[in-house]
């Protein structure tokens, strides 16, 4: 007898739940804090540790230390509350109707089952190669399993209690000890003063591109390309081109603040200047007054310079790129989206900014668009161009060409789809086309700033810097700027364009000393006659070159790589399809073709400054991959491009048509041409 008092009972469905002879209110405090864990795990905390590790997205949308405060409130709260208002129904039910308990528990065995489901395509993504429909089957009996150990035992639910204090954790863990804690709670600003020595002091003008291998400059004679890039042309011939130049690291918050101190990279840190205090803002900012554009750093502190508002700012912009980060975390699939890719230039026209300069008289440029295109940093720092009895740096750190690709050299610009694949056969010679098109207009860009130097008399008196943190790779396979891609295509990644130009000179030189990006600060204090006071690692180029031959490289802080070779050989150029810029007259139909964008060439714009110049779609699955395409606008070949394998998209082709003169304002005539191994054309009926 006392054997059966001892066992359990047999007949569990008869065994009362201790749950529900507790007060309901209690009841309900343990549901909410066992979905409290479980949101934590699911959202609060690969969110916050992502962003976490990304001070640079809060510095880029200027995000002030309330709008990240209230981030993270939401968070860390939002995801709970939602969920707790569909318990609060389910229990208002549970309080009125006569199965209301029973109701009641089952949304909550529901409510944890779809989160422990969620948790386990992350854990699944990371953990097995699994992916898309195959994993989520998995998550789902994942979570299944999960809901029915959670309804029949009581230690995971004493385990989610006990959990719910994570939420906390990860929002402590943000706050105080990430790379992001550097822009929430700033520790003071510091930052040394440079001394002024014996000497002129003449105005500075500096200006750092983003994502711009040096290679994609080069003409085949190894020269700045004149006939595509005739303003980058014209600044090296009155400059001094150091033409042996490379960054440091294929990371902007690790580049740039070693441009501006003179520092290799040795920690992790956010590019802040409560991480840097010493920097070139603080060594001239004694003496010169500072206009600063930076971009996804905030290395000039509040008492030097205050930072320019063109960049959506606000609540509402981290919200919705928090939201989007979220469903790629979230994703049975891997993402193809590059996160950088987010940090786009606004325009000027988004901005509300007015034009700094009229539009020059250049038939080139067909739109008078060009202003209202331009990016509005770049607006900004223009319209500061003008001279100053009190010796100035005017410093822009501008995100072109760096992806999204999205001008042509006119500058007019283009859509495009997001998830677009930069690597693989195919899409990677449409990346360098639309990267190269970018540089383009990033040339006209140039070409602006030198203009308005020679119209406000500032050409001549100041130093003119104009350079980039780091280069990329387009090479197959290797394609980006990692480790990867330093490891076989080092020429594209660290070597970048690097001219300086004194006051007061008028003819060019080419310089191949072993110059790293540490040597722009000595650099700089050496043509200003100021002395820094810090210990630097670079060297002016004042000074006698260094000695040995080889790089330093950065792919993670405080770890250099050694990066071998010289001035890099100009890439070979890549073929122009002869059919290119022929028109095509009547020719037979045979076969069809899926464009996504067709719609877009009813009604053309030019005068808003947007072209449809980006063709994307499909083709039935019987035509071959290879099969190379046609794509004709108002009967003229714009572009000539493969059939590749479909990427995640469904998409198998995609074409720049770079040359704004194919189109005309109205309705434009599209077709696409199926080309056979002897030239021959067919014309495909478009959908």
């Amino acid at each position: 007898m006392a054997e059966d008092t001892l066992a359990p009972p047999r007949d569990h469905a008869a065994r009362p739940d201790r749950r529900e002879s507790r007060p309901w209110w209690r009841a309900e405090a343990s549901r909410l804090a066992e979905v409290a864990a479980l949101v934590g795990l699911v959202v609060t905390q690969p969110l916050l540790d992502v962003l976490g590790r990304s001070p640079d997205f809060f510095l880029f949308h200027r995000a002030s230390r309330v709008d990240v405060l209230l981030l993270v409130a939401l968070i860390a709260l939002a995801p709970t509350a939602l969920f707790a208002l569909l318990g609060a129904v389910a229990l208002l039910g549970a309080l009125t109707l006569p199965a209301g308990r029973l109701t009641r528990a089952a949304v909550h065995t529901a409510i944890v089952g779809l989160l422990l489901a969620a948790l386990a395509v992350q854990v699944g993504r990371h953990a097995t190669p699994l992916r898309g429909v195959p994993l989520l089957v998995v998550a789902g009996v994942a979570g299944a399993a999960g809901a029915a150990a959670h309804r029949r035992w009581r230690a995971p639910r004493r385990v989610l209690r006990v959990a719910a204090a994570g939420p906390l954790v990860f929002v402590g863990l943000f706050l105080f000890a990430s790379p992001a804690s550097a822009v929430v709670l700033p520790r003071g600003e510091g930052g040394a003063a440079g001394v002024a020595g014996a000497g002129a002091h003449p105005p500075v003008v500096m200006i750092v591109l983003d994502e711009l291998p040096l290679v994609s400059l080069l003409g085949p004679d190894g020269r700045i390309d004149a006939e595509r890039y005739p303003n980058f042309a014209a600044l090296a011939g009155g400059s001094t081109w150091y033409r042996n130049a490379t960054g440091v690291s294929g990371w902007t918050p690790y580049a740039l603040p070693a441009m501006l101190t003179g520092r290799y990279p040795e920690r992790g840190a956010a590019p802040h200047y409560s991480q840097y205090p010493d920097n070139l803002f603080t060594a001239l900012g004694g003496l010169y007054r500072i206009k600063a554009e930076e971009s996804i750093t905030r290395l000039c502190p509040p008492s030097r310079c205050e930072q320019a508002t063109t960049p959506e700012q606000g609540l509402g912009v981290l919200v919705r790129e928090s939201g989007k980060l979220m469903g790629r975390i979230a994703a049975p699939v891997d993402s193809r989206v590059d996160p950088e890719d987010s940090y786009r230039e606004r325009t000027a026209a988004e901005a509300g900014l007015d034009a700094a300069e009229p539009v020059p008289a250049d038939p080139k440029f067909r739109w008078d668009t060009l202003d209202d295109n331009q990016p509005a940093r770049f607006t900004s720092f223009l319209a500061g161009l003008r001279p100053d009895p009190r010796p100035t740096l005017h410093f822009l750190h501008l995100l072109m060409p760096h992806s999204p690709w999205a001008y042509l050299p006119s500058g007019a610009h283009y859509a495009a789809p997001e998830d677009l694949p930069n690597d693989g056969p195919g899409w990677v010679d449409l990346a360098r086309a639309r990267h190269l098109a970018q540089l383009g207009y990033t040339d006209r860009l140039i070409g602006e700033t030198l203009r308005t130097l020679r119209a406000t008399g500032l050409y001549d008196k100041a130093l003119v810097v104009v350079t980039a943190d780091h280069g990329v790779s387009f090479r197959r396979d290797w394609q980006g700027r990692g480790m990867d891609a330093i490891d076989h295509a080092a020429n594209e990644v660290a070597w970048v364009p690097m001219f300086v130009k004194e006051p007061g000179q008028r003819a060019g030189r080419v310089d191949d000393r072993n110059w790293e990006h540490v040597d722009l600060l000595p650099t700089i204090a050496d043509e200003t006659h100021m002395k820094v006071p810090w210990r630097m690692d670079g060297r002016s180029a004042k000074a006698a070159p260094r000695e040995r031959a080889d790089k330093r490289f950065y792919d993670r802080p405080g770890q250099p790589v050694t990066v071998t070779g010289g001035v890099p050989a100009p890439l070979s150029p890549v073929p122009v399809d002869p059919l290119v810029g022929t028109r095509v007259g009547d020719v037979p139909a045979g076969g069809s073709a899926m464009v996504a964008n067709r719609d877009a060439f009813d009604a053309v714009d030019p005068a808003g400054g947007g072209l449809p110049a980006l063709v994307w779609g499909t083709v039935p699955d019987d035509v071959p991959d290879g099969t190379r395409l046609a794509v004709a606008v108002n009967g003229t070949v714009g572009a000539v491009v493969p059939v590749v394998p479909p990427d995640v998209g469904g998409r198998r082709f995609a074409a720049l048509l770079a040359d704004d003169r194919l189109f005309a304002a109205g309705a434009n005539r599209l077709d696409l041409y199926r080309v056979g191994d002897d030239g021959t054309l067919r014309r495909l009926t478009l959908s």
